[in-house]
């Protein structure tokens, strides 16, 4: 063989062999306004019209590749008539992407894409040039009022659907994010414990407390644990939405609970009590409510008091409810305070003696002689002890 031979030889081995239907690679050698032209190692150069470009409609050229980029083509003809290899980057991709497309739905790994538009039901993006759609649903771990807010968003997804022969994908933001949330809750399950102050959001209210989210974990504030005040419902107190001050209670993770305390909604009269209330002041208030051992008595807004059954009466009663009975006024006198405990001993029997007291010295005096005797001049040694300290 001639040197000759054997140089052309060598070339002809070098060159790519081309097969109708196989994907090969190719670098852009230029970007026109209507083809590209494409370096594939062979003694021709390939061509990709415009329309070969893209499978997403509208794409121009320049639009999907640049020179010098390295891509997939998929040869349509290896010689057009005119020494011309024809070439499609379209049906390459699609090829090229049916195959990823399948391997990360076998893996379970997220695949990146830009979603395109919104549409009914959902929103559709296009994976290399595969059209796919996700589901309203599957965009996100939260509700998604507004479809419209994610046209052009760039996010993470799944695919959890595939069929290659009717060209079906559907794809899920919403796997990733779970994927993401239980990282996020089994670190916060590994590190949190009772006394943790931090911020939740009230995501549910049920009559007996408000389920609140502490960063991918929901703990439930008891009705109990909401305000200093009775609360009856949560609704009183925060409402779905309202981002709050908690206190962790209690972490069990056996039972998957979290007992939580709500700080800061409003002021606790109880931090500052001994300003306005003191042991053995008379003040008034309402009974709220009755109980087998006692009465219940508010002296204002969130500050309650226990009147025990023997505080109530002089007279033996067999119940509360016998004297007593819910939104009557009464005076009380102060037995006993524990601002730590917010609680509060009162006695209605103390303020009654010590009237009783009263009559009985200013009866008393006036049997002596002075029936315009008045309470100054009965008690004046006291008083005048009382200013002698």
């Amino acid at each position: 063989m001639s040197d000759m031979n054997q140089f052309m030889d060598e070339i002809d081995k070098s060159m790519t062999k081309l097969e109708k239907g196989a994907v090969i690679k190719g670098t852009v050698m230029t970007v026109g306004d209507e083809d590209v032209i494409v370096n594939i190692g062979h003694m021709s150069d390939g061509i990709i019209s415009k329309n070969e470009i893209s499978a997403e409609s509208g794409k121009s050229p320049a639009d999907v590749v640049a020179e010098g980029d390295v891509i997939d083509v998929y040869i349509m003809k290896a010689d057009d008539g005119e020494g011309n290899v024809v070439l499609s980057k379209k049906r390459a991709d699609q090829i090229v992407v049916w195959d990823e497309l399948e391997a990360a739905k076998e893996a379970g790994t997220a695949i990146h894409i830009t979603v395109k538009e919104a549409v009914k039901g959902g929103a559709v993006a296009f994976v290399k040039g595969i059209r796919a759609f996700i589901p309203a649903s599957q965009l996100s771990v939260s509700y998604v009022e507004d479809l419209e807010a994610f046209a052009g968003k760039e996010m993470d997804v799944k695919v959890i659907e595939l069929n290659r022969e009717k060209k079906n994908v559907v794809l899920s933001g919403k796997a990733v994010e779970m994927d993401a949330l239980k990282e996020t809750r089994q670190k916060l399950w590994d590190t949190l414990a009772a006394g943790d102050m931090m911020k939740g959001e009230v995501k549910r209210l049920e009559k007996f407390g408000a389920f609140i989210d502490i960063g991918g974990l929901d703990g439930l504030a008891h009705v109990s644990q909401l305000s200093w005040k009775r609360v009856k419902h949560p609704s009183e107190v925060v409402s779905i939405g309202d981002v709050v001050d908690v206190e962790v209670l209690e972490v069990n993770k056996e039972k998957n609970r979290i007992s939580l305390k709500v700080h800061g909604v409003q002021d606790n009269p109880w931090d500052n009590i001994d300003a306005y209330h003191n042991v053995n002041d008379v003040v008034k208030g309402k009974v709220v409510r009755v109980a087998d051992f006692g009465a219940f008595v508010q002296l204002e807004s969130g500050v309650e008091g226990l009147v025990h059954i023997s505080e109530i009466s002089n007279e033996h009663i067999k119940h509360p409810k016998d004297a007593l009975e819910a939104g009557q006024e009464v005076e009380v006198r102060i037995l006993g305070i524990k601002p730590s405990e917010q609680r509060m001993s009162l006695s209605i029997k103390a303020v009654d003696d010590e009237s009783a007291e009263i009559q009985e010295a200013l009866d008393e005096f006036t049997q002596e002689g002075d029936a315009s005797a008045t309470l100054g001049d009965v008690f004046a040694d006291k008083l005048k002890d009382l200013f002698k300290e």
